[in-house]
């Protein structure tokens, strides 16, 4: 199953383009920025029933260096198969397309970003006739953004930091720059770099602190992972006043009002995913979305929302 740090790492770029050329610099090659980008379709398979896809696949366009490919590949332990799967991506994408062909891999961890970046031949140690040598961005070399003005000045970069540097002790000083950085952003750019920075934590330490400086510093997002945060302080404020509280039925109704707003607030969450990842929605699909008033069934199509290739997957195997 597909995590969410995984997500994280490779749709950032397709968030932001531009983003790799700013990565660039600190991954030593001067990468220019681009003009235009094109999302492509990720699946590399062929005739045969072998079933090949890249994490994420754009066309760069740039004004005097004509146009290139960029694979995003987010790796999140070492996989001895993965260096010829990317020889793979790599010459077939040079085939199809005829363009030079960049590969990059975003890794969470040192050993495996010093493991990826290692060239790897695929002939004998006297012909090695195809080489693979992905440029690598992770804790190792991603920049340590704890300033905020810093954060202003690059969002998504900032972003993408915080991510990389998951398990760093540097990354609760990160978190706490961008999420200064995105009180003066306007909400359609905070939300999405939100979710990416919620998603790329996963269930490590800091996702606890991210949670509380998104529900104190961004007070007007309202997302699930503001909404964990609120629901814990109502359990707490509703403990603290049970013993006063007499009245069922108005206890019953407070319940159900809550109900319904988080499942407002869910299904509004998982038509935000499928819009930022580009899927077009019926409305169909919406409509059943909104309707719906089950908290576990909402849960459930949010988190398939993160990687179905078509709207009308995230109902499957509810």
């Amino acid at each position: 199953m597909v995590s969410p740090p995984h997500e994280a790492m490779h749709r950032i770029f397709q968030h932001d383009p531009g983003l790799f050329s700013r990565v660039s610099r600190f991954l030593g090659v001067d990468i220019p920025a681009p003009v235009k980008a094109t999302a492509l379709p990720t699946d590399l398979t062929e005739a045969n029933p072998v079933e090949r896809r890249v994490d994420t696949l754009l066309r760069l366009e740039t004004a005097d260096q004509g146009s290139y490919l960029l694979a995003v590949e987010a790796q999140g332990k070492k996989h001895p198969d993965k260096p010829a799967s990317w020889a793979y991506y790599t010459a077939y994408l040079w085939t199809k397309y005829r363009l030079p062909t960049a590969l990059l891999v975003v890794c969470q961890d040192h050993a495996t970003a010093t493991w990826a970046q290692q060239p790897v031949s695929c002939g004998p140690p006297q012909l090695p006739t195809l080489t693979v040598q992905p440029l690598v961005a992770g804790p190792h070399n991603m920049p340590v953004i704890t300033d905020p003005e810093e954060a202003r000045a690059d969002l998504v970069l900032a972003s993408l930091a915080a991510i990389t540097h998951a398990a760093e002790p540097d990354v609760d000083a990160i978190l706490k720059a961008l999420s200064t950085a995105l009180r003066d952003a306007p909400e359609d750019v905070a939300k999405p770099l939100v979710e990416f920075t919620a998603q790329g934590l996963a269930k490590r330490p800091a996702k606890n602190l991210w949670r509380n400086l998104v529900a104190v510093d961004l007070s007007f997002y309202k997302s699930y992972l503001a909404e964990e945060v609120r629901d814990e302080v109502r359990a707490a404020v509703r403990d603290e006043v049970r013993n006063e509280v007499r009245d069922e039925v108005r206890d019953e109704v407070r319940g159900e009002v809550r109900d319904e707003a988080r499942a407002e607030s869910r299904a509004e969450d998982i038509l935000l995913i499928l819009e930022q990842r580009g899927l077009g929605i019926s409305e169909d699909v919406r409509s059943r979305i909104t309707h719906c008033t089950d908290p576990e069934l909402l849960r459930h199509w949010l988190a398939r929302a993160v990687t179905v290739p078509k709207a009308e997957e995230v109902f499957e195997d509810a």
